[in-house]
């Protein structure tokens, strides 16, 4: 290929939830309703029971029917990574929930390494992107256990299919857009409603669910309640930490930190190490140019039209549009086209991750 930043393709992926409609009016696509996420700079694979080995979730380059991102970073990892692990560290989606998705969790680093033998945990973390109340209901989430919960008392719960009495375990917070909220590996929660978020987070679709059907009535097979752990060792991967409301909001709500005239920060040091996500407002007539440091990085223009220019050329594009910034470049400038401005999400992996020493 072309040495340059690479356009990638939407992928729609099937999961237990019902949604995307927003994602189908964004997209111009016209997909069911089990296809609520769009999966963006992804080299991991949809875990569906009965899906297997079908590729799912994995982005395609848009310019090479038929290659995927995966294929292509392994071709030459230096080049497109900055490094030679082959890792990227990190997956991004955007997410459009028509119902409550189940009470899940995911694990952590050390419950990765130990049930899944997994480098990667899921910690990941929600940006919402609009909030509008469709039939009467106000988009909101479920976070962390209420102070005193046991194991016991949560086994209970699924063993019951006590529904009310899970979500009464939990945390409900509403929501609104601009909200950033980090979802730590072992911590329960459950995306609400008409949310309609951007997810950044570490590249794995290990999900423990607890309600055997979902609130539409789907059937949610138990491969995917235990993902192979079977019923008794899943809890292993909940923390049981209780904590207060006011507690709950002020370790995963995060504030914004602005960066510059285009740009802000809207997670990485000092929450987390594992990823970083900005986002990018240029206004017609402006530009913004935008580091990329010493690694890949990602885009995803949400709105507008225009440039992306590169050392050695320029892109046209036109919202949605996935891009991947090959580590090669360090920097890339957006110029709007005119009668028009840009706002993209940017996003990084684990900046240290698979470095290469000097």
């Amino acid at each position: 290929m072309d040495r340059k930043p690479v356009l990638l393709d939407h992928q729609r992926v099937w999961r237990t939830y019902t949604g995307g409609r927003r994602l189908n009016g964004l997209l111009h696509q016209c997909r069911e309703e089990h296809y609520p996420e769009e999966w963006i700079l992804s080299v991991t694979e949809a875990r569906n029971a009965g899906r297997e080995q079908t590729g799912e979730g994995l982005s395609m380059v848009a310019e090479e029917p038929g290659l995927s991102l995966k294929e292509l970073v392994e071709s030459d990892p230096k080049y497109y990574l900055g490094s030679t692990s082959g890792r990227m560290g990190v997956l991004v989606k955007l997410i459009d929930s028509a119902e409550r998705l189940t009470v899940q969790v995911h694990p952590d680093h050390e419950k990765a390494r130990e049930l899944f033998h997994s480098p990667y945990g899921k910690t990941e973390c929600w940006y919402i992107l609009e909030d509008k109340k469709e039939g009467g209901e106000p988009p909101s989430v479920y976070l962390g256990f209420r102070e005193g919960i046991t194991r016991t008392q949560w086994k209970r719960m699924f063993e019951e299919q006590d529904i009310g009495g899970m979500l009464g375990m939990m945390h409900r917070f509403q929501v609104k857009k601009g909200d950033m909220i980090l979802v730590e590996g072992g911590v329960p929660h459950a995306i609400g409603a008409n949310c309609f978020l951007a997810e950044i987070q570490e590249p794995t679709d290990y999900t423990i669910r607890i309600e055997r059907r979902t609130p539409a009535g789907f059937s949610v097979a138990d491969e995917l309640c235990h993902q192979g752990l079977g019923f008794e060792r899943m809890f292993d991967c909940f923390s049981y930490e209780g904590i207060s409301e006011e507690e709950a909001r002020r370790r995963w709500f995060v504030a914004p930190k602005p960066q510059d005239q285009c740009r802000r920060q809207l997670l990485g040091e000092p929450e987390t190490s594992l990823f970083s996500l900005y986002e990018v407002e240029v206004e017609e007539g402006e530009h913004c140019e935008t580091e990329c440091g010493q690694g890949f990085c990602g885009f995803y223009l949400l709105e507008g039209a225009g440039q992306v220019r590169y050392e050695g050329g320029a892109l046209s594009v036109r919202a949605p549009e996935q891009i991947f910034v090959p580590a090669a470049f360090s920097q890339v400038t957006f110029m709007p086209e005119k009668g028009s401005g840009m706002r993209l999400l940017q996003f990084f992996g684990p900046r240290m991750e698979g470095r290469d020493a000097d």
